[in-house]
């Protein structure tokens, strides 16, 4: 066993080294995609993982805070609540009001229960106001604690990801105990399992998540993408939007993702189908690197 550990580990490490060698960009490529910008090209065009329009000289990231006012307060379960958000320039503190379009809406929003229950996931699309503050209206099904995610790009900015935390007094949600699920099951018009390489992912390690779909003819771009992925860990702390970073419109995709904690993770995957939307998740069981070697 410690003799099988240590070829696994030596095998982890090169592979770790092996990825960012080749990740390195050559220095005369400067149009990058914005929300990938490891990808460069020498012309312009637009990113093969997310089709966003690759850009001219990216400014250097900076995270843009987004304010997130709730009336009518307190919040209570089942009543229209309308979210306010408010995003500002981390120069200026001022409310930016010109944002870029990205995935064809101004403004995602993901938002899931404390307790990672299907009927607690959300991804819905504030509607930006001419104050500059985007709106959206919701109903939570329950009291307990929801984390949101906004995916939103400012104008002269970079592309964000902002997470928030809300609470609705009355009740708790039971934690989640996320056992690994790649197994098949059926969508709305679609079917679906996946599996991982490696099999046991390990934290801050790409995991790659292969997607196998079935009667996926009619297959649509949802969104400007093939598919959209939340993933979120069990304690709902680490919430990641991701895009296939292989997909051609068939029935087959992969999704890269580095999972930054040995937890598990609810990984949620939406897909659109002769104007269906098929939304459907897995628990993905991630480890550290010392645990995966003895699985």
């Amino acid at each position: 066993m410690e003799s099988n550990r240590r070829v696994f580990l030596a095998a982890m490490a090169a592979a770790v080294t092996g990825r960012l060698s080749a990740q390195e960009p050559a220095q005369d490529l400067i149009y990058q995609c914005p929300m990938h910008p490891e990808y460069r090209s020498s012309k312009p065009g637009k990113c093969p993982f997310c089709e966003m329009v690759l850009e001219l000289n990216l400014p250097e990231p900076a995270e843009y805070p987004m304010d997130l006012a709730i009336s009518p307060k307190p919040i209570r379960a089942k009543q229209k609540t309308e979210l306010t958000f408010t995003v500002r320039d981390p120069r200026t503190d001022a409310p930016v009001k010109n944002f870029k379009i990205v995935h064809e809406k101004l403004f995602h929003l993901f938002m899931v229960g404390a307790d990672l229950k299907p009927e607690h996931f959300l991804h819905g699309h504030p509607v930006l106001g001419a104050d500059g503050k985007f709106r959206y209206t919701y109903q939570f099904p329950q009291p307990g604690t929801y984390r949101l995610v906004g995916d939103f790009y400012p104008d002269g900015g970079t592309w964000q990801l902002s997470a928030k935390t809300i609470v609705v007094p009355g009740g708790q949600m039971e934690t989640p105990h996320l056992t690994k699920n790649y197994e098949h099951r059926e969508m709305t018009n679609m079917g679906i399992s996946i599996t991982t390489e490696p099999p046991a992912p390990i934290a801050g390690i790409e995991t790659r998540i292969f997607v196998h779909l079935t009667n996926a003819e009619g297959l649509e771009r949802y969104l400007g993408a093939w598919s959209h992925m939340l993933a979120a860990s069990d304690d709902v702390i680490d919430l990641k939007h991701a895009h296939p970073f292989v997909a051609d419109g068939g029935p087959e995709m992969r999704f890269d993702v580095y999972f930054p904690r040995a937890r598990g993770y609810r990984v949620w995957l939406q897909f659109q189908k002769k104007n269906v939307v098929n939304t459907t998740y897995f628990d993905i069981p991630v480890y550290d690197i010392e645990a995966a070697a003895d699985r």
